[in-house]
């Protein structure tokens, strides 16, 4: 069976966290979320994009950050310029006060842009880092050259890209990750749970796709911590619960071939 826990910005977590893209500032998602804390979730994952700040608001408001045991990580630097020095700096302090914390655990540089210099955003996250406002760097949809470079500059603890069953084409980026220790989230998870390996899985297990293509990320990688995004109290617990999924050697090839 794949370990349950990782380690994550010097914090053992749950291998499976929260994405929030969908998240709004509602008295029901704010007590959400402290039900999705309760239930034994310890990573949630947002951005300073995501509802036009709401969902910051929203995790800001729900926890008293920094949380012992809960890993909260944001992202900025999404649109085309806004790597730049100044709109970075000035993200990150918009993301401290969303999240009403002093400092944040894990800040990921969302987008590398052509016209910013990956070197001058990584250079502001280290230095956000060296003033105490953030913990730990990350940084998301990269290559393993892009993430060589970032790690010149500051180091490099998780690193975001698109990745599940469907969508493959970072498999070289996950084993970078593993071989070099750095955890590898992968967003939009639960895509590619339609194949009929899939479904067969599922009746023999008696879970849910959703949950076999979870098991199987997690068997993918030690390093793996998918983020699958919900709204639902039921869907996250379902989450929780594929980390006590076992999947046979043959069971994962017989998935990855679909």
């Amino acid at each position: 069976m794949a370990t349950r826990t990782i380690t994550l910005a010097g914090t053992t977590v749950s291998r499976v966290g929260l994405g929030t893209n969908r998240l709004t500032l509602t008295s029901a998602n704010v007590a959400f979320v402290v039900e999705a804390v309760t239930a034994g979730l310890a990573h949630i994952d947002t951005a300073h994009l995501y509802t036009s700040g709401e969902s910051e608001k929203t995790v800001g408001t729900a926890l008293h950050l920094p949380l012992d045991g809960v890993v909260v990580a944001t992202k900025g630097g999404y649109r085309d310029g806004e790597g730049r020095t100044d709109v970075l700096r000035a993200q990150i302090d918009d993301s401290l006060r969303r999240l009403k914390t002093e400092v944040i655990d894990l800040f990921y540089l969302h987008r590398v842009h052509p016209g910013t210099p990956l070197e001058e955003s990584m250079t502001v996250i280290a230095e956000a880092r060296e003033a105490g406002k953030i913990r730990h760097a990350g940084i998301s949809e990269v290559s393993i050259e892009q993430i060589e470079q970032a790690r010149a500059i500051v180091p490099i603890t998780a690193v975001q890209n698109r990745y599940n069953l469907g969508d493959r084409g970072h498999d070289d980026v996950v084993d970078h990750c593993t071989a070099e220790g750095i955890v590898f989230v992968p967003y939009y998870p639960l895509q590619g749970a339609d194949g009929p390996a899939v479904e067969e899985a599922a009746r023999r297990h008696g879970l849910t796709e959703s949950q076999i293509v979870l098991a199987w990320l997690l068997h993918r990688s030690p390093m793996m911590l998918p983020i699958p995004g919900t709204l639902s109290a039921e869907h996250l617990r379902q989450n929780l619960a594929a980390l006590d999924v076992e999947l046979g050697g043959d069971e994962f090839a017989q998935i990855c071939e679909g």
